[in-house]
């Protein structure tokens, strides 16, 4: 008897996506500041931005005010931004410098630099009050990059796994993020945007190019392999060529700076981009680098803070950063208005079991596995 093998089960071009509901529904967005946010490493803020002593920036980290300081002697410090007498917010400004305490507003309760409970009115009178114990709550913190990552985490995961993990995972080894000495570089522009989008729509779009030949006509001139629809994050160690006819990472292909003391040589003239969840994008070219930190608000709002980063000479020298500025200012300004056209569309009856993945986005898919499981039984 002659036994037919089974025909191969053809694999389908597209996959599902997650229902709109999780894009929309406050419960989800509470679920994931509390299982992702709230239990994650998370970039907070550029070292370099504290100074001196004395130096603090309020950052939002879940559901949490959360407050980062330089203390005197020199080190990054992080505590909850609450008052341990009545829970008042100690610190109501985004940023500012003290000269030597943390004063609340409401009582005057009297906080060091480094947390620890130093005047109070009638403090002297109650001789029992442990002024350690009573400080402020820490949160800790490691510094890479030059960025200050914080955990709220009684247990925090490995910051070896989660975050440089996502660097050797997406470009194969350590060392091809490291030559671009990130922590060394000067901070040449800053620009803040406010998308009225879920923060997951921002992930997913900045994970994929099957957009980029529709929206981003400056990035496809200046990387052409982009057109053809596969992300830079694609392959694992490819980085996407700059066109030939390019000079440099430009909104018109002009030249840039001279590269970066230790980018290899064969990382000169290509694009890597890395995602390191959940909410920083790092891209990576020869002669500067531009990091993306997401905070995300509410269910269907987003902040993004943009860095572009470059030699410090460069900076210093009063060079004229703004042609590579603009181009990725503007593939930030394409990208998020389609993430707020996206957005409604998330609402509707037509995606309430949510759309489909074309096989370039398969890593997409992947994300959406990882939402899915840090949510657990909840989601």
């Amino acid at each position: 008897m002659t036994i037919t093998p089974p025909s191969p089960v053809p694999v389908p071009s597209l996959i599902p996506t997650l229902p709109g509901s999780a894009y929309t529904d406050p419960e989800v967005f509470r679920r994931e500041q509390e299982r992702i946010f709230e239990s994650l490493w998370f970039c907070a803020v550029r070292s370099a931005d504290l100074a001196a002593p004395g130096a603090f920036r309020t950052v939002r980290i879940g559901r949490e005010s959360v407050l980062v300081t330089r203390s005197r002697t020199g080190a990054l410090r992080a505590f909850l931004n609450v008052c341990r007498h009545r829970g008042a917010r100690l610190c109501t400004e985004e940023s500012g410098q003290v000269r030597r305490n943390l004063q609340c507003p409401y009582h005057a309760w009297t906080y060091d630099l480094d947390g620890k409970l130093v005047a109070a009115p009638n403090l002297v009178k109650m001789p029992d009050v442990d002024r350690v114990a009573y400080g402020l709550i820490p949160v800790r913190l490691r510094e890479w990059l030059g960025y200050a990552w914080l955990c709220l985490a009684e247990d925090p995961p490995s910051f070896e796994e989660q975050v440089m993990g996502a660097a050797v995972e997406r470009l194969g080894d350590a060392a091809s993020i490291e030559r671009y000495r990130t922590e060394g570089l000067a901070l040449g522009r800053r620009i803040s945007y406010d998308v009225r989008a879920n923060w997951k729509l921002i992930v997913e779009n900045f994970m994929e190019c099957y957009h980029c030949a529709t929206i981003h006509p400056e990035l496809t001139d200046v990387l052409p392999e982009f057109a053809e629809g596969f992300a830079a994050q694609y392959y694992v160690g490819h980085g996407a060529e700059f066109a030939e006819e390019a000079r440099g990472f430009t909104v018109d292909g002009s030249e840039g700076f001279g590269r970066l003391p230790e980018v290899s040589d064969d990382q000169d003239r290509r694009y890597y981009a890395i995602t390191v969840k959940p909410q920083v994008f790092i891209n990576l070219v020869p002669d500067h680098v531009i990091v993306h930190r997401m905070f995300p608000l509410a269910v269907d709002r987003t902040v993004v803070e943009c860095d572009w980063l470059y030699a410090p000479e460069v900076v210093a020298s009063g060079a004229d950063v703004s042609k590579s500025v603009e181009l990725f200012h503007r593939v930030n300004a394409q990208d998020f208005e389609a993430c707020e056209r996206t957005q409604p569309g998330m609402d509707s009856r037509a995606y309430r079991a949510g759309g489909v993945l074309v096989p370039s986005e398969h890593h997409i898919g992947a994300f959406h596995q990882w939402v899915t499981a840090r949510l657990g039984d909840d989601a």
